[in-house]
């Protein structure tokens, strides 16, 4: 009698519950693999965020250790650069 129950009622069960399972590991990896994709993407753009940062500084490092007559003329050009950029940034889009 508990062979039969067994092979009536509990592989099918637990056939179906092996099923589940495996879905449910198929779903976690694939959230897994997209929060790694979205890391990676958000990184990048901390990365670019950052190399931005780094060249702005490195001009105002230069600025700061050259002499005053080369130190206005930067400063002048630099004033106008934020203005250049946004309009071609505005063309592009």
């Amino acid at each position: 009698m508990l062979v039969f129950f067994a092979f009536v009622f509990a592989i099918p069960i637990l056939a179906i519950f092996y099923s589940a399972f495996q879905r449910w590991l198929q779903h976690k990896e694939k959230m897994s693999q997209l929060i790694a994709e979205q890391t990676a993407e958000k990184a990048a753009q901390y990365a670019a965020h950052v190399e931005r940062i780094e060249a702005r500084l490195r001009v105002v490092e230069q600025i700061v250790t050259d002499g005053g007559a080369q130190t206005a003329a930067q400063i002048e050009a630099l004033r106008e650069a934020p203005l250049a950029a946004p309009s071609a940034k505005r063309s592009k889009g």
